[in-house]
């Protein structure tokens, strides 16, 4: 591939196809919690319930015409949908522009367009689809053995072997989490939703990535907790979902993230040893 397509047609095929990825996630945010077929029938207004024209479901443009109504009941659509379709067309560019043409960047399309699933049906609903989460662990043990590089590695048995620890150290680690929570404070203190998506996260990233996703997702939730505590008349015990966290730190560290935690730990070697 030559330098010009590199440099426009990658990333622009990456926004477009993204932007459609977009508008098929919406579908399963809506129905997946709702247990509809994310196949049949085809995409519908919730207010009137007729099927949505193939024109009035072009990802983005459709909701700019119509200006954010049902062309028929003109009941309001919410501007989530542009939303998540423009958010997944830039998180594809992204992938693209740190991972180019690798094997890295269709795996971690599938995997960044299922914790946007699991982010959004998390916020809603508080559950993560085992869809996401099962469904995830069966992608990353397969696309490891397919494509070994994933692990740093040109052997299928290593690659497998450090997807299955990752996904047991995601899995084990949050469980213990939610067994000692259970414990000190009478109640679950961590879904079991968390600990199957983390599960599915570690084969792809591993155990350096488990446990830098784990660092980063506590940080970021006890942040935003503190924050609507005291700001949000929020309490200590209230409860809120912690799988978006998880996919903010997971999809950071396939972006770039993995490079600067080496960064991070290189320096705290050298200056151990000084």
């Amino acid at each position: 591939m030559n330098a010009e397509f590199l440099a426009w047609y990658g990333p622009l095929c990456s926004l477009l196809f993204g932007l459609c990825v977009g508008s098929f996630l919406n579908v399963c945010i809506y129905r997946n919690p709702r247990e509809l077929s994310i196949v049949r029938p085809r995409s519908f207004c919730p207010g009137c319930g007729n099927t949505i024209a193939w024109y009035d479901n072009i990802p983005v443009m459709s909701y700019l015409v119509l200006r954010g109504r049902c062309r028929r009941c003109r009941a309001v659509i919410s501007p989530r949908y542009p939303l998540i379709e423009l958010l997944t067309g830039f998180l594809f560019v992204l992938a693209w522009h740190v991972h180019g043409v690798s094997a890295w960047t269709p795996v971690l399309w599938v995997m960044l367009s299922g914790l946007v699933v699991a982010t959004m049906v998390d916020f809603d609903h508080m559950i993560i689809p085992d869809g996401v989460s099962l469904g995830g662990m069966v992608f990353g043990l397969a696309a490891s053995a397919l494509v070994p590089e994933l692990h740093g590695t040109e052997m299928v048995r290593t690659a497998m072997l450090r997807s299955a620890l990752g996904l047991a150290a995601g899995s084990g680690i949050l469980w213990l989490v939610s067994v000692v929570g259970r414990w000190v404070f009478k109640k679950d203190a961590m879904g079991l939703g968390d600990v199957k998506l983390l599960g599915a996260i570690g084969t792809l990233i591993g155990v350096p990535g488990v446990i830098y996703t784990i660092l980063i997702s506590s940080l970021l939730g006890t942040v935003v907790g503190i924050a609507m505590i005291l700001f949000g008349g929020h309490q200590w015990r209230s409860r809120l979902p912690y799988g978006p966290y998880l996919a903010i730190a997971a999809g950071s560290w396939t972006l770039g993230g993995e490079q600067l935690w080496r960064w991070y730990i290189n320096l705290i070697d050298r200056k151990s040893v000084v």
